[in-house]
């Protein structure tokens, strides 16, 4: 499991990048692209700053490590410093940005992707970097719009791609939490990887939820909101 002490403690330089889109792909939640300068492995996150007054957040790079762009999926926080500032961003402006790290990093192993709301952006860049081979992806959100990218990932994965919707309800779309579907399974594959990004409630729910089923402390693998 990632600690945060692992992203709170490294000291990262940040370097100037020009914003080349900025995208709101639902209320709220934004698609920011700069010009890829690193090579990543695909699950690794960036700090990310607008200037040098606050200190940087983490993101979770949500592009594939062969594209020409590097995107960033945030929502943003109304009482927040960053993220309002990040969303009135136009081409051309600059942002500070840190080389990619981390070790929450995606394989070709048979493993299960669960993430709730902007989560869901390490797994798509797995995706987008050809690793959804042997893959279940759980994606858990209030409202159906919040299923972000759920065109492309339906049309790909098919019936291993599964949204669990707890405020509104689709015909194709599990009507509750991440919980309540993983609760729902009569088994879980135990030896498979299960990959965990979302809020730290949502993480600890579901990690401790897949041991009581059977599934070994050490094939779960978190990335925790900060």
């Amino acid at each position: 499991m990632a600690k945060a002490e692992e992203y709170i403690k490294k000291d990262h330089q940040l370097f100037e990048e020009t914003v080349v889109n900025n995208e709101e792909i639902s209320p709220g939640v934004f698609l920011l692209s700069v010009k890829r300068v690193h090579d990543f492995k695909p699950g690794q996150v960036v700090k990310l700053a607008v200037d040098q007054v606050q200190p940087p957040r983490i993101y979770s790079i949500c592009s594939g490590n062969s594209d020409e762009e590097l995107r960033i999926l945030f929502n943003i926080k109304d009482d927040g410093y960053l993220t309002p500032r990040l969303a009135g961003l136009i081409p051309g402006d600059k942002v500070l940005l840190s080389a990619p790290y981390g070790s929450f990093v995606g394989n070709k192993k048979p493993a299960w992707w669960i993430a709730t709301g902007t989560g869901i952006a390490p797994f798509y860049s797995m995706f987008q970097s050809g690793l959804a081979g042997n893959k279940m992806l759980i994606h858990g959100a209030s409202y159906l719009n919040q299923f972000y990218f759920e065109d492309e990932l339906d049309w790909a994965m098919d019936k291993n791609y599964q949204r669990c919707c707890s405020r509104e309800q689709s015909c194709d779309v599990f009507p509750g939490r991440v919980t309540d579907y993983l609760e729902n399974r009569s088994e879980l594959p135990r030896t498979a990887q299960y990959y965990l990004c979302g809020k730290a409630i949502m993480v600890v729910e579901v990690r401790d939820l897949l041991i009581r089923k059977g599934v070994p402390y050490e094939n779960i693998i978190a990335e925790i909101y900060f």
